[in-house]
């Protein structure tokens, strides 16, 4: 059995007039969040990382836009429903979040396994739709910070 790397990436997909693009997970219906994922192998480098799981989760090449890293990475516990994935004793993950600025927003297509639906929303109603206190505190920063944009 193969399993996942306690270390990922949230991806604030944003537009300049601050729309972000939230999806609503699969297997927790109500539950909205940003692009997310967990590195593929170890040395997987967290740009490369951050720009697969922008195109598998929503079918958008992050070429088309600016991706930048943001140096925050948030350390959190793993629910205790998805440490199974996880290597033995492993409780936390650390998420590595980047942002990634397109012109305008564009159609998403979404992985139906992993995403139910999107909706492209103004940043406040955003962050106050996510489930996650990391994706809230990104968003957030976007809008707060005048060098990411």
């Amino acid at each position: 059995m193969s399993f996942k790397l306690p270390v990922s990436v949230l991806v604030v997909v944003y537009t300049g007039d601050l729309q972000v693009l939230l999806l609503e997970r699969a297997a927790r219906p109500g539950f909205w969040q940003s692009v997310t994922g967990s590195l593929d192998w170890p040395q997987e480098p967290l740009e490369t990382a951050a720009a697969r799981e922008v195109r598998e989760e929503t079918g958008i090449d992050a070429a088309s836009g600016r991706l930048a890293r943001w140096n925050v990475a948030n350390t959190f516990e793993i629910y205790g429903q998805w440490r199974q994935r996880f290597g033995p004793g492993v409780t936390h993950n650390t998420e590595h979040v980047f942002g990634l600025a397109l012109p305008r927003p564009m159609p998403v297509r979404l992985a139906r396994e992993e995403h139910v639906a999107f909706a492209w929303l103004p940043w406040r109603e955003a962050a106050a739709k996510c489930f996650s206190w990391s994706n809230r505190d990104a968003i957030q920063l976007l809008a707060e910070s005048a060098v990411i944009t």
